[in-house]
């Protein structure tokens, strides 16, 4: 995604977005031989409801609302899952969630958080990714999994005049 198309238009087929999203997720989990269960396909659908961050607390009582026994541990484990198969990823400032759409490919990847209205844009630019390799390495620095949160202002907010950056 570059930085002229991160964020979607107003405009874009959300629904299409979200199934789109969910297929993948479904041909992943059969690639890899393990199970996309209707309760973390159910997490997964919430958490692409938008494309803001979601909290596991926010999950639960959209879930709770929908099923007897809703728990923590329950919302917990789901996400641990699609954390591990890169279907989602966290946006820690946040303690959220957010849908990963290229999750066939490992990577860190650069957020973009409006902080006026929460919507949430994933960069994936490897430039920025070398970048930080590099002068980890010059550092004597491992890099594990470079994640990358920048808040500031959508395109929509700043055009709407909701404040500076």
């Amino acid at each position: 995604m570059t930085l002229s198309t991160a964020f979607m238009d107003t405009g874009h087929d959300h629904a299409n977005c979200m199934e789109s999203a969910l297929d993948r997720a479904s041909a992943l989990c059969g690639e890899r031989g393990v199970r996309l269960t209707p309760l973390r396909r159910r997490v997964l659908e919430l958490v692409w409801v938008g494309h803001k961050p979601l909290g596991a607390y926010e999950i639960l009582d959209t879930l709770k609302a929908e099923r007897r026994g809703a728990a923590p541990p329950t919302v917990y484990r789901a996400l641990d899952f699609l954390l591990q198969h890169g279907l989602v990823h966290r946006i820690e400032s946040l303690n959220s969630f957010v849908g990963c759409p290229d999750p066939l490919k490992p990577h860190g990847g650069q957020f973009l958080i409006c902080r006026s209205c929460g919507l949430t844009a994933e960069l994936n630019d490897h430039r920025i990714d070398q970048a930080i390799r590099n002068s980890a390495n010059q550092a004597g620095f491992a890099v594990g999994r470079p994640m990358i949160e920048i808040e500031g202002l959508c395109p929509y907010c700043r055009d709407a005049g909701e404040g500076s950056p």
